[in-house]
């Protein structure tokens, strides 16, 4: 894959005469930046889809207050979302094979207080959001529009987060 990149890299190198462009895209088009933004779309998907679940199933238990369901809901998918994204992450997209015990702990620990502070951004900002007015409901759920928005900022967010502090290589 990386074969694949660099073949792009020299394609916008070779029609592209501006360095501070050929700089942007060696940084930009990468195998890291590619595995994460697809891991990031299938994690916001994991969160999309369970928050459509688990919002119809509070809907069940939870009357006449949609601010109250969407954010039980939005509080069981970000959980779902961020033990998937762990995974794919460690695994797939910043390449931390090891699973000795402390490594993991500290990597997790990381990842978690991370994503909490993300995870504060959806649940607070989806609910505000709505109060907002972005209560439209778009895929037959009520506040999606909320979600999406505050989605494309945790996914910006978290990328910076695991890249510098959770999963950052060390120098040889």
């Amino acid at each position: 894959m990386d074969k694949f990149f660099d073949s792009i890299n020299n394609f916008i190198a070779k029609h592209i005469k501006n360095e501070k462009i050929n700089n942007i895209c060696r940084k930009v088009l990468n195998r890291e930046v590619f595995m994460y933004l697809v891991f990031g779309v299938l994690t916001t998907v994991v969160s999309w889809a369970s928050y459509a679940l688990f919002d119809r199933i509070v809907g069940k238990f939870v009357e006449n207050n949609d601010i109250l369901q969407a954010s039980i809901a939005n509080v069981l998918s970000w959980i779902a979302a961020v033990l998937f994204a762990f995974v794919t992450n460690k695994l797939w997209v910043f390449d931390s094979k090891s699973w000795k015990g402390d490594i993991v702990l500290k990597e997790l620990g990381s990842f978690i207080a991370a994503r909490l502070a993300t995870g504060c951004i959806e649940w607070f900002g989806v609910p505000l959001l709505m109060k907002l007015g972005m209560d439209q409901e778009l895929f037959g759920t009520k506040g999606m529009l909320a979600k999406i928005i505050a989605s494309v900022l945790v996914v910006i967010l978290n990328y910076f987060f695991s890249k510098l502090l959770i999963f950052k290589k060390k120098e040889s």
